[in-house]
């Protein structure tokens, strides 16, 4: 049986439940964050896979690392501040269990699914990592903070949105496919001759990359920013293993 106090009310299964969807997208952000940026912006240029995979496994690691630890601060996460609550120790609420244990009662998120149901059904509204730790989840304040929720979550999703935007523009542009698509754009007379001479090129082009053992197909959608008129050119690449891509089909148009 749980220690009772007139100070100790235990965290309702729908404050944990919110907590842990509002930590689980955060930190989901945190992680894709981390492997995008130690892979770099070049991965798809790169030739040797198996240091490819090296920094995915690793940058992936760090990432659940930080998503296991994401309750070590006085025994609350993100997503339990929002939602007024926190983890306490089983026997004395007013202390916070040490950092090993914390660790220990989120190891047992890998295996979530179960972990929901032993919330769910649990008639002390613990789940196995709970009982691991010797824990317990406490509510502190009466209300959840929804304001700081709503400009939490809003900040997160144009976050998470702009970073994959701009993520996947410098990926392009730093492509072989895309540097060579600029350099045939460049010495076709034709476009220039539409354009009346090209200034630049847009900020986020479009398309995708495939790679697999040293082949590939590609198709990018590029935009021009010419001194008269600016235009959109499609282009199709083609790569051979241990060979250079190809432009297989280039189209332009004006911009609507």
């Amino acid at each position: 049986m749980l220690p009772t106090s007139a100070d100790f009310k235990l965290a309702s299964r729908k404050r944990r439940f919110a907590a842990f969807v509002i930590d689980h997208f955060l930190f989901t952000f945190v992680l894709i964050s981390i492997i995008f940026l130690v892979i770099g912006t070049g991965f798809t240029n790169e030739k040797q896979t198996l240091k490819l995979a090296i920094s995915i496994i690793t940058s992936g690691s760090i990432g659940v690392l930080i998503y296991l630890s994401k309750d070590s601060i006085r025994g609350t996460s993100p997503g339990k501040w929002m939602m007024g609550i926190t983890v306490k120790n089983e026997q004395d609420h007013s202390k916070t269990p040490a950092y090993y244990k914390l660790f220990l009662r989120n190891i047992f998120l890998l295996i979530w699914p179960v972990e929901a149901i032993v919330l769910a059904t649990n008639d002390e509204k613990r789940r196995l990592g709970d009982k691991a730790a010797n824990a317990v989840v406490i509510q502190h304040n009466k209300k959840p903070k929804l304001v700081a929720i709503i400009a939490i979550i809003l900040t997160f999703f144009i976050s998470f949105f702009a970073f994959i935007l701009l993520f996947t523009a410098a990926v392009l542009k730093n492509s072989d496919s895309y540097n060579i698509s600029i350099a045939e754009i460049e010495q076709n007379s034709s476009i220039i001759e539409e354009t009346g001479g090209i200034e630049d090129y847009g900020m986020f082009p479009g398309g995708t990359i495939r790679t697999q053992n040293g082949a590939g197909e590609a198709q990018l959608k590029i935009t021009i920013l010419g001194k008269e008129h600016d235009l959109k050119v499609n282009v199709n690449l083609t790569k051979s293993p241990k060979e250079d891509w190809k432009i297989i089909n280039l189209e332009y148009y004006p911009k609507d």
